[in-house]
């Protein structure tokens, strides 16, 4: 049976970006894994005056309707300082992006990606990649594998045909992400309780916690080790003062001392490792809204938080030490104080750590010792326009 004609339609009102918002909860309300989002959250995502990612970047979004019902959805977008850096690091002058992209069948999906398209034309891109929503800092890449199970807090999540659609309308796979579990329940191999041991015993090393009184001057330390942690890594772009404050804001709820920690060398901070409980097992039951008693539920759970899995989102150490014996040893430190902490004062059994490149065989390397396997795989396409 044909299907009637499809409207693609740039929107701008606040109606529109709730429109925009809702349509996910029908498309994956028969999927087990799919986590529904805070509905203000994800309006504050595409809502230029309370996301600092616009500070620096302009986005369009387009709603596809069928016989006046929204049946898709995608953003375009430029990030300015994704523009001025290296195209060997993925991004470079002329590189837009397109992200938030869910449809009801392919025809759908190829009309949406047609019109993101043509508005990077418009704006004078010449090669776009994606999917991205919206910041290479958020939810990067398409789910390729790991579907049967639900994403942490901060993955994203997608259908499986959305791979075949994007492929067909010319796209070419460019970079993997991977996150990897881990059974935080079992002691480290022998080897490496005995490196962690000779870390304890140098006078050098010191792994502290974060100290959530000081959450600014933290940040600061955190920040400036990671801009020089990922400077040369594929998809890098700095993260700007609006944006470290956004983050801030969402993330101080869920920070909690012994679970970041910062490792000094001779009193110096040289790497860092940021561990979130699993927000999502809180606000999957949720379905989008604090109302009527969601807020009173989320609240309880922020202040001593009982979880399944722990999510390492970051970890960086100097690049002046990268390679080195002594960053992985930090490394090793960091994550066996996190995941004894984990286990005892939260009841968490599982860690996911990522996302990480696939090239970056120093974070593989550590997954892969400390027992390790990939669960989920994103990927980030490329086409020229």
């Amino acid at each position: 049976m044909a299907h009637s004609p499809i409207a693609i339609r740039p929107i701008t009102s606040k109606a529109d970006r709730k429109r925009f918002v809702d349509l996910p909860f029908r498309l994956y309300k028969d999927d087990p894994n799919w986590v529904p989002p805070l509905k203000g959250e994800a309006l504050g995502l595409i809502t230029p005056e309370k996301n600092g990612w616009f500070s620096h970047a302009k986005a369009q979004l387009f709603l596809a309707e069928r016989d006046g019902k929204v049946v898709g959805r995608v953003s375009a977008h430029i990030d300015t300082l994704a523009l001025t850096m290296s195209p060997t690091q993925g991004f470079g002058p002329g590189c837009g992006q397109f992200g938030l992209f869910d449809a009801e069948d392919g025809i759908v999906g190829r009309a949406l990606i047609n019109a993101a398209e043509g508005w990077l034309r418009h704006q004078g891109m010449t090669r776009v990649l994606g999917p991205i929503s919206m910041s290479v800092w958020e939810e990067p890449g398409l789910l390729v594998d790991g579907y049967d199970h639900p994403p942490t807090i901060m993955m994203g999540h997608a259908k499986p045909e959305y791979r075949d659609w994007i492929e067909n309308a010319g796209y070419r796979q460019v970079k993997e992400l991977l996150t990897y579990e881990l059974d935080i329940t079992v002691p480290f191999p022998p080897l490496l309780q005995r490196i962690i041991a000779s870390g304890e015993k140098n006078p050098r090393i010191r792994i502290r916690e974060v100290d959530k009184t000081k959450f600014d001057e933290e940040a600061a330390i955190i920040l400036a080790i990671l801009n020089d942690a990922w400077s040369d890594n594929w998809g890098f772009v700095p993260l700007t003062p609006p944006e470290i404050v956004d983050v801030g804001v969402k993330l101080k709820p869920i920070v909690f001392n012994d679970l970041i920690r910062i490792a000094e060398v001779d009193g110096r901070p040289v790497a860092f490792m940021i561990t979130l409980p699993d927000l999502n097992e809180a606000i999957a039951p949720l379905k989008g809204s604090l109302l009527p008693f969601g807020w009173a539920k989320l609240l309880l759970f922020l202040r001593k938080p009982k979880v399944k899995t722990m999510r390492v989102p970051l970890m960086g150490v100097l690049k002046e030490l990268q390679s080195s014996r002594m960053a992985s040893q930090l490394a090793f430190m960091m994550i066996e104080y996190i995941k004894r902490d984990s286990v005892a004062h939260y009841g968490a059994t599982r860690g996911e750590i990522g996302w990480i490149l696939e090239d970056n065989q120093g974070m593989r390397s550590i997954a892969d010792a400390i027992g390790c396997t990939v669960n989920k795989r994103y990927w980030i396409y490329e086409k020229t326009l």
